[in-house]
């Protein structure tokens, strides 16, 4: 029998809740590929664990190692996590895992190390938490089953019969499983914003870079364990200090960027472009600065929502970013207005890709997570250095001017300000008309 003192709960009530839960809310297509990807790993657990022996030397082993990790992860709670996809040193410690042991322990390894972030770190939606669990463990896995396939377990005696095989094939089996994860996360963050580039999911330089440093360091700690755990646990300062480093370089990063488009901030923004400007005043080059505001983006939030009105932003500031050169800075500067500042530019250039941007933006109908697409356009004020100012203060004022012009003129434009011209919408740069 319960006592007074226990409150029933409804079946009712789980239901509800379990309905409110975000997962639910996002695409359909999206929320079956974390359910697929979740019931996979999942299901290789279960395998696992009926499958493997567990042995009291393999459970200490897995422990010590992911207390190694757990350390890395509180000094990483002491500098802060930046919020989204964010990379770590982790693979130091549980590379080493999916080397020395059967694979089911690395799928287990993100479990306990993904619950100290929850509640020790920031804490995150349990659908991405619990995804990442999931794709984490599958590339440890991974690693394990290839490692093992086709060398077997580490040991001493294959480490010192066969040294540059170890390295070489560990260091392998990382970075393709390492691939395999980043695909699985690209897919997911495709499937959530489809105005993202594979390109700009899946590889970058420096992540790549940072990827073999950390297999190197992993292979290392494992190789080390095997002579002796004291010689894996010198690497633990290193680590540390490393991981510190990463994570505050990652925050400043994240500080110079607006979070809803992934451009500069308005306060970056505006420090790269006076540096931008005072260069181009030293060397006597021609610059340009653009003012960019989405026509109508309150009709936008009215009718689809302020959800819906930030996938517009985001998608509107990949539209940009595609339009602009490398060299080009971009920023959001404050609601649905957007900044670009175009060096080696001159007034003919800058109408040039003024208009590219606004074409651009209009030619791509952006697709709502909510079902309906959606087209916007974009009216552009310009002003350049030299015939309508000096410093930023001028330029972003001419350029302001220019813009309400383009507005009154009907939207969907592209202005110079005084003394510039104007395009109109439908027509080419032949068909300016001076004002």
């Amino acid at each position: 029998m319960g006592s007074a003192d226990e409150v029933p709960v409804s079946t009712g009530a789980v239901v509800k809740t379990v309905r409110g839960w975000p997962v639910w809310a996002l695409p359909r297509p999206l929320c079956g590929y974390i359910g697929a990807v979740v019931a996979l790993a999942a299901g290789l657990t279960v395998l696992g664990l009926l499958s493997t022996t567990l042995r009291a030397g393999q459970l200490a082993t897995w422990l010590a190692l992911l207390a190694c990790a757990a350390l890395c992860l509180e000094v990483h709670r002491r500098v802060g996590e930046p919020a989204g996809m964010a990379k770590d040193l982790l693979s130091v410690w549980t590379l080493p895992i999916a080397l020395l042991l059967p694979p089911v322990y690395a799928l287990l390894a993100p479990v306990p190390l993904t619950a100290i972030k929850q509640l020790r770190g920031r804490s995150g939606l349990l659908h991405r938490r619990v995804f990442s669990v999931a794709a984490i463990g599958l590339e440890g896995a991974l690693r394990s089953w290839l490692f093992h396939l086709m060398v077997g377990p580490l040991t001493l005696a294959t480490l010192l019969r066969s040294p540059a095989l170890v390295v070489a094939v560990g260091l392998g089996c990382g970075a393709l499983a390492a691939q395999v994860n980043t695909m699985l996360i690209a897919m997911a963050v495709r499937l959530s914003s489809p105005e993202l580039t594979w390109r700009g999911l899946l590889w970058n330089r420096e992540s790549l870079v940072l990827d073999a440093g950390e297999l190197t360091a992993g292979v290392l700690v494992a190789a080390g364990w095997v002579v002796s755990p004291v010689l894996a646990l010198v690497m633990l300062p290193t680590a540390l200090l490393l991981h510190r480093s990463l994570m505050h370089a990652q925050l400043r990063a994240a500080a110079r960027v607006d979070a809803k488009t992934g451009l500069l901030n308005a306060a970056t923004w505006q420090e790269e472009a006076e540096r931008e400007i005072v260069r181009a005043g030293r060397h006597r080059q021609p610059l340009a600065v653009l003012l960019i505001d989405i026509d109508h983006f309150k009709h936008v939030n009215d009718s689809h929502g302020h959800l819906a009105g930030d996938e517009v932003l985001a998608a509107v500031s990949a539209a940009l970013r595609e339009a602009v050169r490398g060299y080009d800075v971009l920023g959001r500067f404050g609601g649905e207005e957007f900044t670009a500042l175009l060096p080696h530019t001159d007034q003919a250039e800058a109408e040039l890709t003024a208009d590219r941007l606004r074409h651009h933006v209009a030619d791509h109908p952006i697709l709502l997570a909510a079902g309906p697409s959606v087209r916007v356009t974009v009216s552009v004020g310009a002003a350049a250095l030299g015939a309508h100012g000096v410093d930023l203060t001028d330029l972003l004022t001419a350029a302001d001017v220019a813009l309400y012009r383009a507005k009154a003129a009907g939207r969907n434009r592209v202005s110079f300000a005084a003394g510039g011209s104007t395009l109109v919408p439908g027509r080419g740069v032949a068909a300016r008309s001076i004002r």
